[in-house]
Order: C-alpha cells, then structure tokens, then sequence
C-alpha cells in the first residue's frame, strides 16, 4: 500500500498513465536495497551502541568518501561566497544531520519493518510543504496516493492481532 501510495502521491501514476525511467528506477532499486540494509543493520547497531556514536560514525564515514570523490579543491576552486557555504551549511543540517538523528532515534524504539514503513511519510510531507510554501497545487491522484500512504502507516503500525507485543530493543541514552 505505502509502494501504491507513493507512487500516486509523486504523480508516477495517474490519468497519463504509469511512467518508468529505467535509469530513475535502477536507482531507486539501488538506494530500496542500501536502505534496508541500513534498516536492519542500524537497527542492530543501536541496540548496542549511543545514537550519537553511530550517527558521529556514519556521518564521518560519508564525509571520508565524499572528499575522495569530491576533494576539498575542487571545492576550493568553486569560489563559494560566505551565503552559499552558509546555506550548504545550513542545508546540511536540516536535511541530513537533523533527520538521520530523528531517524536513529525512531529506530532504536521501532522494529527495522515498521520503522521503514514509518519512513513513508517523506512523499506526504514534500507534497504538503510543497503546496504551503511553494504554492503547489496537490491534484485528485496525490491527494489519494497521501491517504493510501497514511493507511499503511497506520496498518503496519497496528498491534498483532494475537496481542502479543513485538520485541523492540530497549535503545542506550
């Protein structure tokens, strides 16, 4: 339901029909499989270690090869002014370092399934601030695509129906 649901909200289904790039979705399948191994993993590592310390670790590792691939003069050489590296840097902060911690956070108390499920919301929350501050129409198909998503958040997040509780690693602060 959250895979339909997306794919409604993004407009890649809809009156035009259904559009695929094949470059677009080889990608997808790719960053689909790094992240649920990154899910799983993460959620074990947490178990063991501080939020922090795995988040302080992840990010120096990314930073490591992103100076392989991009090297500090290369980016010297780019002549940022003072307002472009302070939006690069305030742009690093709110959209990684800030959901990577909340994330981190969320799946030291959810199982790897339902953490990624939870994750879903990424499509219905860039439509919704899309339209607020960008004044983007949200048309019949993403408003569908929005509430089959929501469902299957809701649905995942459900308790079993035999009662039993789910075993959830108490997280290290």
């Amino acid at each position: 339901m959250a895979v339909v649901g997306s794919a409604f909200a993004i407009g890649a289904a809809g009156a035009n029909g259904f559009r695929l790039d094949p470059v677009g979705v080889a990608a997808a399948i790719g960053a689909a499989v790094s992240f649920s191994f990154y899910n799983i993993g993460g959620h074990r590592i947490l178990a063991r270690y501080d939020r922090w310390i795995v988040l302080l670790y992840t990010t120096l590792g990314a930073s490591a090869f992103w100076l392989i691939v991009n090297p500090p003069w290369k980016l010297l050489a780019a002549h940022y002014s003072s307002t472009e590296w302070g939006f690069l840097l305030v742009f690093a902060v709110v959209s990684v370092l800030a959901p990577f911690s909340l994330y981190f956070a969320g799946l030291q108390h959810l199982e790897p399934t339902r953490a990624i499920v939870a994750s879903c919301l990424e499509p219905v929350f860039s439509i919704v601030l899309a339209a607020i501050l960008l004044g983007e129409v949200v048309k019949p198909v993403q408003g569908l695509g929005v509430v089959i998503v929501l469902a299957a958040i809701v649905i995942v997040q459900l308790p079993q129906r035999d009662g039993s509780a789910v075993p959830v690693v108490e997280p290290i602060e």
